[in-house]
């Protein structure tokens, strides 16, 4: 009886090694690939980082909220109801740039709102961001309106600008606490254009005199005499949200019309 013997060669070097070599050469790629990435990001600009950053945490929309094209964390963020506090931040970082604003912050204060984002710049008694009984700007106000505008700018929202006064009289018959209302809320406004507001983002400018006080209790009290910047939401069209006109509100463009003599009290600061 015969016996067959039969005899199987294995192929050269592709059955001793297989393709694990791929797959140790794939993960070199890989490791060299997330390596200078992190080099490119360490080098890169603050706002790409967060706009990255953003991604990862939320890929469906954060990125777009801190902005994705190098131009500033105000590109592209678009401001609603679901995310105005983080405009609130953005804008609190920006203004803690600001010169003195240690003495300065105790006068400003940023609320979310039904309207929007409610920015308030509140006097003292010595007069913080105008002269006394003045719609002269100071120096605090100009840079702080002027940091204000060139982040608000970037945005598609509309802003309301308006003047409050305390209950203090004046001392002159033709020039009331309406007419220096209206005169600081228009000076506020031209800043702001002149730090990057847009014209078409101004929806109103307008002056309350003594008729909506921070501090009723004290009609006299200096944080009745404050500046109020309001970004309004966007509506569900892109467009921002109408804010409301009040009868007591004198509402104006520069130059300003003649305002209301309902109200005779006046400013002495």
């Amino acid at each position: 009886m015969s016996v067959r013997v039969i005899v199987k060669k294995k192929g050269g070097h592709g059955g001793h090694h297989g393709g694990a070599w791929k797959v140790a050469y794939a993960d070199f790629v890989t490791a060299m690939m997330a390596l200078f990435i992190v080099l490119w990001l360490m080098n890169s600009s603050k706002q790409v980082q967060e706009a990255i950053g953003g991604y990862f945490k939320d890929p469906t929309g954060t990125a777009k909220m801190v902005g994705s094209d190098m131009s500033g964390s105000g590109e592209n963020f678009l401001v609603s109801k679901e995310n105005m506090a983080k405009l609130k931040e953005e804008l609190q970082k920006t203004i803690r740039k600001v010169s003195n604003f240690e003495k300065l912050s105790r006068q400003i204060e940023m609320t979310v709102t039904a309207e929007g984002l409610r920015i308030e710049l509140m006097e003292d008694e010595k007069g913080t961001f105008f002269e006394l009984g003045s719609p002269q700007p100071s120096n605090s106000c100009n840079e702080l309106l002027k940091a204000l505008a060139q982040e608000i700018g970037k945005l598609p929202n509309h802003v309301s600008i308006e003047g409050h006064t305390d209950s203090r009289p004046y001392g002159k018959d033709s020039y009331s606490n309406w007419e220096l209302s209206v005169d600081r809320a228009n000076a506020a406004r031209r800043l702001m254009q002149t730090g990057g507001l847009t014209a078409e983002q101004i929806s109103q400018v307008r002056g309350y005199s003594d008729r909506r006080l921070r501090y009723k209790d004290n009609p006299e009290n200096p944080g009745n005499r404050r500046i109020s910047l309001i970004v309004q939401y966007l509506n569900g069209k892109g467009g921002a949200d109408e804010v409301p006109a009040s009868p007591q509100a004198s509402s104006v463009t520069d130059p300003p019309p003649e305002t209301p003599h309902s109200g005779d009290k006046q400013e002495t600061h």
